[in-house]
């Protein structure tokens, strides 16, 4: 079975990899960008995951 964490980090990847594609001009400047951006929808995922871990469903 597919786990959440996997698809988050899938979805984090190509999204970044097409948003640092468009948005930059060298593949120096779209690496760093992507990687940034990668880390940055994978650490909003986790926070946001664990803040609402508390809700009531």
């Amino acid at each position: 079975m597919t786990s959440h964490l996997l698809l988050l980090v899938l979805f984090a990847f190509f999204v970044s990899l097409v948003f640092a594609v468009l948005m930059r001009e060298t593949p120096r400047e779209q690496a760093g960008l992507g990687a940034r951006m990668f880390a940055g929808f994978v650490f909003a995922g986790l926070v946001l995951g664990w803040l609402m871990y508390p809700l009531p469903l």
